[in-house]
């Protein structure tokens, strides 16, 4: 993935209002596949599962990292600690990272847009059926 998101995205932040079946639902859409939030907006994200979480597919947050305090890893269905390697690349900013199941992630996502808070998020697309917000 580019250090930017290319075309084919939401230039807003807006409030995850379904989940699963592979994908999510925001500001009327419906997306196939995860999910990257970022303050400049909703990206398609192409990691599948917590082994695609790298330094080099988050670049796109690397690179916003400035405009964010906290960054959430939304892992999929299984919680997981956030990899050595992914600490380390995102504490040189001062920027919370946490990781938590999709589903979680999906709750504080939306907690966090409604408090106007500066946030990012990657939301790895869960099976199973579509949950609603």
């Amino acid at each position: 993935m580019s250090e930017r998101p290319g075309p084919g995205y939401l230039p807003q932040v807006a409030p995850v209002t379904g989940y699963g079946s592979g994908g999510f639902r925001f500001a009327g859409m419906s997306h196939r596949g995860s999910l990257l939030i970022l303050p400049s907006g909703m990206h398609p994200f192409e990691g599948r599962d917590a082994s695609d979480l790298t330094r080099d597919t988050l670049a796109p947050a690397l690179a916003e990292a400035e405009r964010m305090d906290v960054f959430i890893l939304g892992c999929g269905d299984l919680p997981m600690p956030v990899p050595d390697a992914l600490r380390h690349a995102f504490s040189a900013h001062p920027l919370q990272l946490d990781a938590m199941t999709t589903s979680a992630a999906v709750r504080t996502v939306n907690v966090l847009a409604s408090e106007n808070r500066r946030f990012g998020a990657v939301l790895l697309a869960v099976d199973g059926p579509e949950r609603r917000r």
